[in-house]
């Protein structure tokens, strides 16, 4: 068998495994082996380990967009020094996703602005760089898709397919008051989810007011019982970062109109 005989066969065998990437690269790695020396081990393992990051980076992505986070809310783009020192050192611990394995949950409470949002869909994207898999939901939606299930008798099966998650972030619970029957379907998915599955929940409201979410003391206490049993509590007691953000851009634009008022050479005058 020539040459070009074993490239065609190899191709297609190749193709017929379903290996792309060690199909695209056999022959550049193998003309690197033979210049380098390397043993027959050495070369497989070569192309094995590209073939192997190239299907991570692809399962990475698809997690990603299965995810639902908005990607502009990442780690890089969150003010991480506005942190207090305490759970900035939190913070730390959380990216390594060891609290996923330990099916603890992540509780983020503050005022509006105060960036709870945007720091759990951080430590989430990070989780999904890990191949961690994470579901975002705005609590409103969560809640209806929750009440189709139950409406069409498909409730379970629903919160069955929710357990391939790691963790699901429920965005903005109790910001929008709900039904008590909204709420319902909510505290059965969180008891469904305590010990199986970490949950990841940003409030405006503390404990305190959780009444007014699930309408009824008993299952008010239920559903935080379960979910604090194993959890990380983030009080983000910040001023609000949107505030801020337009008070520094109103500042730089009163700066900048003084600055063109004193300028000696204003509409072409000398």
């Amino acid at each position: 068998m020539n040459g070009k005989e074993i490239h065609q066969q190899l191709n297609e065998t190749l193709k017929a495994l379903c290996l792309p990437t060690i199909r695209k690269s056999y022959a550049g790695q193998a003309d690197m082996a033979r210049a380098e020396a390397l043993s027959y081990e050495h070369y497989l393992l070569e192309v094995a380990q590209l073939e192997a990051a190239y299907r991570r980076n692809n399962r990475i992505e698809r997690y990603l967009r299965d995810s639902k986070l908005p990607l502009d809310k990442s780690m890089a783009t969150f003010e991480r020094k506005r942190l207090p020192r305490r759970i900035d050192g939190q913070l730390s611990a959380l990216l390594d996703g060891s609290f996923l394995d330990r099916t603890e949950n992540i509780l983020a409470f503050g005022n509006p602005g105060s960036g709870k949002t945007h720091l759990l869909c951080g430590i989430s994207q990070e989780l999904v760089y890990q191949e961690r898999r994470i579901k975002f939901f705005p609590c409103h939606q969560l809640v209806q898709e929750l009440l189709v299930a139950k409406q069409e008798l498909k409730l379970p099966k629903f919160l069955n397919q929710l357990n391939k998650y790691d963790a699901i972030l429920i965005d903005d619970i109790g910001y929008v008051q709900q039904s008590r029957t909204e709420m319902e379907v909510l505290f059965t998915l969180l008891a469904h989810r305590y010990e199986r599955g970490s949950v990841m929940i940003t409030s405006n409201l503390p404990f305190s007011q959780w009444e007014k979410i699930f309408h009824d003391p008993m299952t008010t206490a239920a559903a935080i019982d379960r979910l604090v049993h194993h959890s990380i509590i983030l009080e983000l007691n910040l001023p609000s970062y949107r505030l801020e953000q337009a008070q520094n851009q109103g500042k730089h634009a009163e700066k900048e109109a003084l600055n063109e008022q004193k300028s000696p050479l204003k509409n072409g005058e000398k």
